[in-house]
């Protein structure tokens, strides 16, 4: 990381001594201010301002115990967290994570990247993020059910419909948004889109599963097009096998690509003849199990124990779907060395660095998480939206809106690279696009 603007260099030491040991959010606060150094160049009036000083830190950190009854009578306890990182440009918005990592480092990261993701999609949309330590793996739905009810006892005391509208993350699907939004009604007695990701039965919108996936493709079949390229008879590898993976797995095999590889927590599968998505849905979706099945049922599937092996399969097309920081430098260099041209983030800053560094050594097109996977949270504004009218639109209506919005994004990170002097730096372009809206209306509403 190189922060060139002297002001923007001592700001992030500023950051860094004040959050230190939270290494996710200094490496996400670097990673931006780095890219701003030319927009920190030419407007003194931000600075003088104090929206960069501002946009670093959150509005509102929350965090609270969640305590709760297993099915052997044992009371367990986890934290909860809800981050409102900013609200310049409308209500906080983003998802709830539950997993064993998570933890304030995780949760102000995953806020701040949320705050220009929400910016870049158009729609009035702050950042927000928040989620607990709370393993959902291997829990029976009665404990589930509980422990939402729990949580929720506590973060509806910070959300509303005009305030903070929670999502799914991972290890948040429409089973926990159910048991959520049942709770936020019972206390608050009021039925509104306090939620996003909800049945089709009490307000969801079509499309929002597939939105993320299929959005990540949209995406990157803009930055393909830009080089000249498509997905058609492409070799594509995708980690992780949840509802992001799943409909990119199903959107590239529409576009004419072969994937050939998916992943879980645990390892990864590999299908030369390319993956077999019903039999994928069926384990993770259905059954709830580990992708290691998909070895036992589809003949000539091998599954290797691990996830960093799967970016040693050779293939044109990367699509990071997992987790935070699982492509490191090395896995970067050996993606390069086998031939890969194009890299699109669907998790959130799945690419390290020293990743990111590499791809852009070697002329990889890369979409940065920001932009490439702003597909779910730009439908769950279009759910915020229909909630709004108290009405639904088709499954085609919300898809043709989401190809949009997404085609969007594509074009002002392009021209926002260009103007700052980084043509054809998405990364760049992305981070630039969604702060100068925020920035602009930051500066507006005075100091906040």
């Amino acid at each position: 990381m190189e922060i060139k603007n002297a002001y923007l260099a001592e700001l992030y030491e500023r950051v860094a001594k004040r959050n230190a040991g939270e290494k996710e959010f200094l490496q996400a606060v670097g990673e931006v201010l780095e890219s701003l150094s030319p927009v920190a160049d030419r407007r003194q009036d931000l600075i003088d301002a104090g929206v960069f000083d501002r946009i670093v830190e959150p509005e509102r950190f929350v965090q609270f115990r969640v305590a709760w009854v297993d099915d052997s009578g044992k009371v367990q306890v986890n934290r909860g967290f809800r981050v409102q990182f900013n609200s310049a440009i409308g209500p906080y918005k983003g998802g709830l994570r539950l997993h064993p990592s998570v933890c304030a480092s995780v949760i102000k990261f995953l806020g701040f990247e949320q705050v220009f993701k929400n910016s870049l999609t158009g729609l009035p949309m702050g950042g927000g993020k928040g989620g607990s330590d709370f393993d959902p793996k291997g829990k029976s739905d009665g404990e589930i059910m509980r422990f939402c009810q729990s949580f929720m006892t506590e973060l509806c005391r910070h959300i509303g419909a005009d305030t903070d509208v929670p999502a799914g993350d991972i290890g948040v699907g429409g089973r926990e948004i159910g048991y959520l939004f049942g709770q936020y009604k019972r206390i608050r007695n009021e039925f509104v889109g306090v939620l996003t990701g909800k049945g089709l039965t009490y307000g969801g919108s079509l499309a929002r599963t597939q939105a993320t996936g299929y959005g990540l493709c949209y995406f990157a079949k803009c930055m393909l097009e830009g080089a000249g390229k498509s997905f058609d008879g492409k070799t594509v590898v995708i980690s992780g096998s949840g509802n992001v993976a799943i409909y990119a797995c199903q959107k590239a095999q529409s576009f004419g690509a072969k994937v050939v590889a998916m992943s879980d927590s645990n390892g990864y599968v590999y299908d030369a003849d390319g993956i077999k998505l019903d039999v994928v849905q069926q384990i993770k979706e259905v059954e709830r199990g580990r992708i290691s099945e998909y070895a036992k049922r589809v003949p000539g599937a091998v599954y290797t124990e691990g996830c960093k092996g799967i970016w040693t399969i050779p293939c044109d097309i990367a699509l990071p779907c997992a987790t935070q920081n699982e492509i490191d430098g090395e896995s970067a260099a050996i993606l390069v060395k086998n031939g890969c041209f194009a890299v699109a983030e669907g998790a959130n800053m799945p690419s390290t660095p020293e990743a990111v560094e590499c791809f852009k050594a070697a002329c990889v097109l890369f979409g940065p998480a920001k932009a490439a996977n702003a597909g779910g949270v730009a439908t769950s504004g279009l759910e915020m939206s229909q909630n709004s009218l108290r009405l639904s639109w088709t499954f085609e209506e919300v898809d043709e809106r989401l190809h949009g919005i997404m085609k969007n994004i594509y074009a002002n990170a392009v021209a926002a690279a260009a103007e700052y002097g980084c043509a054809g730096d998405l990364v760049a372009g992305a981070n630039i696009a969604g702060f100068l809206k925020v920035a602009e209306a930051m500066k507006a509403q005075g100091v906040c």
